[in-house]
């Protein structure tokens, strides 16, 4: 049976790390976006709501992940929310400098 134990250990770790290569892969499916908004100061289409939506539900897989211990599933909810969080933070910046402007004109 140790023989057993020992392939299920290996599945199992493999599980995590596509998990885990998913989670860093969905990752670079935001830089795009961070770059519109950090460097092209570019927020047209972007909800906030939508991110906050988003936000709020990969918050619950995160607490999922801590419940099940599951490594891949806190790591990339964890990265995620940190690139959600960059992309709000830039659209917020980007979108007070727009107003800036406007508010010293009156």
């Amino acid at each position: 049976m140790w023989v057993g134990r020992t392939a299920m250990g290996m599945a199992a770790a493999w599980i995590e790390a596509i998990g885990l290569l998913a989670g860093v892969i969905g990752i670079f499916a935001w830089i795009p976006q961070i770059i519109q908004v950090w460097v092209h100061k570019r927020h047209d289409g972007i909800s906030l709501t939508t991110f906050a939506v988003v936000s709020f539900a990969l918050g619950l897989w995160l607490v999922y992940g801590i419940l099940v211990d599951s490594f891949a599933m806190i790591a990339a909810n964890i990265m995620t929310l940190t690139v959600i969080g960059a992309v709000i933070l830039g659209v917020l910046r980007v979108r007070k400098n727009e107003r800036q402007p406007e508010q010293n004109q009156l």
